[in-house]
């Protein structure tokens, strides 16, 4: 089993920044991909970016490109989502996946460890 804990999230006004981590911790050593997702009230909950744990590539949705990052840190287990000039529209609860197979993968039921989500909220 993996568990994960994400920490960060916050009010900011929009053109703020913030920066969300995810910790994880159990068998990491089964952990090939980690990603971010969230899901904004009366939503359904959207890709929006990934990474290899094994090679540090990563994918983003079309929205977020230029503005987010997705980092690691392998000493710590972390990953990160750097957010930078946020827009009202990025509010939602964010969460930490991870899945034990490599590909950068936007599906949400291919990731089998979720985190408990953290508030991002941003105000015009």
């Amino acid at each position: 089993q993996v568990q994960l804990v994400e920490s960060g999230g916050g009010l900011v006004q929009a053109g703020g920044s913030l920066r969300l981590s995810c910790a994880a911790s159990g068998r990491t050593v089964s952990v090939y991909g980690m990603a971010w997702f969230r899901q904004a009230p009366g939503k359904e909950r959207e890709f929006v970016a990934a990474l290899s744990w094994t090679d540090g590539s990563t994918r983003y949705i079309d929205s977020v490109k230029g503005r987010f990052t997705i980092s690691r840190d392998n000493a710590k287990n972390t990953v990160y989502l750097q957010m930078n000039s946020l827009k009202p529209e990025d509010t939602a609860v964010f969460y930490c996946a991870a899945r034990p197979k490599l590909g950068l993968v936007t599906v949400s039921r291919l990731y089998d460890y979720w985190g408990q989500g953290t508030q991002v909220t941003v105000s015009s």
